[in-house]
């Protein structure tokens, strides 16, 4: 059984919600970062930390892709055109929504006050919202990034936009608004946040 470390309200949100698409059993170890479960595991201190057989794996696009090629589900096979799609939407998430927040997540409360900019988050805040429209033309025609499928960047995507909310980013494109709604009304994904 995996045990996932890490609390609902950090990135393991995503490897939880992965697990209950793929219905595998786990444990749940809600451990805030840079506590001693975690340092154990991850040097870095950070989460999420998934433990399989013994062994930790870290940092969250890493764990749900694992456990996609591991179970064959939300993924595509490797070496194929579909692959190769998926993770530069994957890579595109990542550096156009997850970066920007993270930032300015350090900004905000974890960096110490006296490394923190307050400015920054109006720079961040004009690349989170010009990115959207890139994001709107890539959505394409399907219900998922990637058509009729779901797969990763979908979990990535998807906790991205509830971060923002939370972060009071502005979610400026309707058919990202119309995206999330419809992702966030998954059972999976209801069940992962109620942990």
């Amino acid at each position: 059984m995996y045990t996932v470390i890490g609390g609902v309200r950090s990135r393991a949100a995503r490897v939880l919600w992965m697990l209950e698409e793929l219905g595998q059993p786990y444990e749940h170890l809600s451990a805030a970062p840079q506590s001693a479960e975690v340092a154990r595991l991850n040097p870095a201190g950070k989460v999420p930390v998934l433990v399989d057989d013994g062994t930790a794996i870290t940092d969250s696009t890493a764990i749900i892709q694992y456990l996609a090629d591991r179970h064959g589900a939300l993924t595509h096979p490797a070496g194929t055109l579909e692959r190769a799609r998926q993770d530069s939407l994957t890579q595109f998430v990542l550096d156009e929504f997850d970066s920007v927040l993270w930032v300015a997540a350090r900004h905000s409360f974890i960096l110490p006050e006296a490394l923190r900019h307050e400015g920054i988050k109006e720079s961040l805040t004009w690349e989170f919202t010009r990115s959207q429209a890139t994001l709107v033309e890539r959505l394409g025609a399907g219900p998922f990034l990637m058509g009729d499928t779901m797969t990763v960047p979908d979990i990535v995507l998807t906790h991205c936009g509830v971060w923002a909310r939370a972060a009071r980013f502005p979610i400026s494109e309707p058919a990202w608004e119309a995206y999330l709604e419809r992702m966030v009304a998954r059972p999976a994904f209801r069940r992962a946040m109620a942990r």
